[in-house]
C-alpha cells in the first residue's frame, strides 16, 4: 500500500493542484480535520477554509476532531473510518503532545500506512517527521525543542514559514543535528507531496531542499 503525505509551509487553504490530488486519494471521504481548539476562535468558521475547497472536489463528509489529552471512544472510532486526515496549525508543542505516542497518533499512523492521505499545515507539517524540531519563534518560552514526531516522514526534517520566520539557519542546524538524509524548508502558501517518501510534486514557492550526497 502506498503512503501519501502532503506538507504545507503555512495555514490553509490547500494549493490548487495539491488540493485536487489529496481529494482524489480520499475515495470521497469522510475527511477528518484535527485541530487544537483556540480560545475565542470559532473553529467551524475557520474550518470552512478546508471544507469548502474540498467540497468543490466532491468531498461531502467531514469529521471535526478537537485534540486533547482524553479523546473519546467515539472520536477514535470516527478517525478510524476516515479516508483522509488533515493536521491543522497552531501551537506545535500541543500538537506534538496530543498526537505523538497517543491513541490518536496510533490511528493516524495506521491509516497512513494503509494508504489514507495525510495533510499537515504549519504545526501539522512540523509534527509529521520522525523528529519534530520546533524553532524558538514557535515556542512560548523562546526555546528550540527537539521532540519525537509522528514518523510519517522518514529520515527528514521540516521547517515551515521558511521565509516569513527567516528559517534558513534553523533548517541547516536541524539538518546537521538530526543527521537526516533530507531537510525541507517550506514557505507560506506552498506545499509538497510525497508518495512512499519520494518527493513527487511541489506547488507555490519552491521548497528549499537539503540532501546529503551519497557515500561513494
Amino acid at each position: 500500500m502506498r503512503t501519501h503525505l502532503f506538507l504545507f509551509g503555512g495555514g490553509p487553504p490547500f494549493t490548487p493542484n495539491l488540493q485536487k490530488r489529496f481529494a482524489a486519494l480520499t475515495n470521497d471521504g469522510p475527511v477528518a480535520i484535527l485541530y487544537v481548539p483556540r480560545t475565542g476562535k470559532d473553529w467551524v468558521t475557520y474550518a470552512s477554509i478546508y471544507t469548502e475547497a474540498l467540497q468543490e472536489e466532491g468531498i461531502a463528509s467531514f469529521v471535526h476532531l478537537p485534540l486533547s489529552d482524553a479523546p473519546t471512544d467515539e472520536q477514535l472510532a470516527q478517525l478510524q473510518q476516515c479516508q483522509g486526515i488533515i493536521l491543522s496549525g497552531g501551537e506545535t508543542e500541543l500538537y506534538q503532545q496530543y498526537l505523538v505516542a497517543t491513541p490518536i497518533g496510533d490511528i493516524i499512523q495506521s491509516r497512513f500506512v494503509n494508504g489514507v492521505p495525510v495533510a499537515g499545515f504549519s504545526a501539522g507539517a512540523l509534527v509529521s517527521p520522525e523528529r519534530c524540531v520546533i524553532p524558538e519563534i514557535d515556542q512560548r518560552d523562546n526555546r528550540r525543542l527537539r521532540l519525537p514526531g509522528l514518523a510519517l516522514l522518514k529520515d527528514a526534517v521540516v521547517c515551515v514559514h521558511y521565509e516569513t520566520w527567516g528559517e534558513a539557519a534553523h533548517l541547516v542546524q536541524s539538518f546537521t543535528e538530526e543527521g537526516t538524509a533530507r531537510a525541507f524548508g517550506l514557505a507560506d502558501a506552498s506545499g509538497i507531496y510525497l508518495c512512499d517518501q519520494y518527493l513527487i510534486e511541489t506547488e507555490g514557492t519552491d521548497p528549499v531542499v537539503l540532501s546529503r550526497s551519497p557515500v561513494r
